[in-house]
């Protein structure tokens, strides 16, 4: 092995995580123990995504053995770029443990053998190869932790984050006081299919994205979206005003000013990707639902709503479940159900009518698993997708890639409540996608910020 290089000896999980990490390590060299092939080994069966992943390593390898010959192992394969992917892929080399390291340490004896086994194998590498600099990157915070112990340099695996941290994440509100239209006196303004627009000249100034809502002044001041960007200037048009009194959504009235900002969005035909983030009790499902079967019933703009989220529990699993794919989701659906339960109380005509209700909106409301989405294709739908912070960004790729002509996509979620294994706030599919998405002239996001359930959950989400 030539030196002037790191030598990362890769964890199996972060294999698992993303099956091109291989690829991503620039110019340095990768070490991949005999224990992480074991547990590639153990993992390749099954259609769960970690299994597709393991899978997808093994045929990297397998390719990059075939092309360059298995004679001569200890020099290490040449990591090549594959076929169709642009990785950039540095000068790097893969090489593999071709002898079989001893414990090291007592306090390696016991505990998890795989760990132990990746373990005295990064010590053997540090006593052979002293002219190299020897990283452990893996996932599991405890194994950094052990070999921290152990006096082995360990790191996370960081190519698969969307931002270095969660508080460069863009909110989708741009908020100035009145002294904004002070420092832009050259406006112009007009009417425009009875909203009003402004063409406000910038000097220069980031951070203005399409779509993005601007707020100037205190509450009850004006509210606008950004509808054009030139390099030297904006476009801002008025939001329309739902607040109570004023226009509602399928009865749903805004209560602050980031809800009003979110039915914009949702109600606007030339706005394709909606992502809406806040904590329990903003309003999410309820905004996104209300705005949903709006333009499906009553405009009907859209044929139908699909809801569908990633089937991670609280607690312990309750194992198989019965029914159809409908069925089988109505334990994870209770969300949905608890707004429907809002948005279909009937105005006339009793129990008969709620019951009416609720069988018109079960034909257009339909409910789907994450598991079955792969090769279709949604036409003219309103697909919301709940709690997407649960959903990695690969599933995301292939959730927003069923969008056919005609098809709105809402993403909904709070990073701060995932559930998922090795899914972090900055690795998290919606943090991927409100990223992303975020320079696109047909996508919009907002953060909601407020909690409008009741006082007893307000007083809950900031005490306990």
């Amino acid at each position: 092995m030539g030196s002037g290089k790191r030598l990362y000896i890769v964890d199996t999980n972060v294999l698992m995580h993303d099956p091109t990490s291989i690829f991503r390590f620039e110019e340095h060299d990768i070490f991949l123990p005999m224990m992480v092939l074991e547990e590639l080994d153990a993992a390749k069966k099954g259609l769960s995504e970690v299994a597709r992943n393991v899978r997808q390593v093994s045929r990297f390898i397998g390719e990059m053995m075939q092309h360059q010959g298995a004679g001569d192992l200890d020099q290490g394969l040449e990591l090549k770029e594959p076929d169709g992917l642009e990785l950039h892929v540095g000068t790097g080399r893969l090489y593999f443990q071709t002898t079989m390291a001893e414990t090291h340490s007592s306090l390696l004896r016991d505990g998890s053998f795989a760990d132990n086994e990746i373990l005295s194998t990064a010590l053997a590498l540090q006593e052979t190869t002293s002219d190299r600099e020897i990283v452990l990157v893996s996932k599991d915070i405890n194994l950094r932790i052990k070999a921290a112990i152990l006096g082995v340099q360990a790191e996370d695996y960081y190519n698969d984050r969307a931002l270095d941290d969660l508080s460069l994440l863009y909110r989708g509100l741009r908020q100035h006081d009145e002294s904004f239209w002070e420092a832009h006196p050259q406006i112009e303004s007009w009417n425009h299919n009875g909203r009003a627009h402004y063409r406000i000249p910038l000097d220069r100034e980031n951070g203005w994205y399409p779509n993005q809502c601007v707020a100037i002044g205190e509450e009850g001041g004006v509210e606008a979206v950004v509808k054009d960007l030139e390099p030297d200037s904006i476009m801002l048009a008025l939001v329309d005003d739902y607040y109570d009194g004023k226009k509602s959504v399928w009865g749903i009235h805004a209560r602050n000013r980031e809800q009003n900002f979110a039915l914009n969005l949702l109600m606007d035909p030339d706005v394709d990707f909606v992502s809406l983030m806040g904590t329990a009790g903003t309003g999410k499902t309820l905004l996104a639902l209300a705005a949903g079967l709006s333009q499906t019933m009553d405009e009907k703009r859209y044929s139908e709503i699909i809801v569908t989220r990633a089937t991670v529990p609280i607690g312990e699993d309750i194992g198989y479940l019965p029914g159809t794919e409908e069925e089988k989701m109505t334990p994870w659906m209770g969300a949905l159900t608890d707004n429907l339960e809002v948005l279909t109380q009937p105005h006339e005509g009793g129990e008969w009518g709620r019951a009416a209700t609720n069988d018109l909106l079960a034909s257009r409301v339909k409910v789907r698993a994450l598991n079955f989405m792969r090769g279709r294709t949604f036409l003219n739908r309103f697909v919301i997708i709940d709690e997407a912070q649960n959903i990695t960004p690969k599933q995301m790729k292939a959730l927003l890639t069923r969008a056919g002509p005609g098809t709105k996509m809402i993403c909904l979620g709070n990073v701060e409540q995932i559930d998922t294994p090795y899914l972090t706030e900055t690795t998290s599919g919606l943090t991927f996608a409100v990223d992303r998405f975020k320079d696109w002239t047909h996508s919009g996001h907002i953060t909601l910020k407020r909690g409008e359930r009741s006082r007893l959950a307000d007083y809950a989400s900031e005490a306990l």
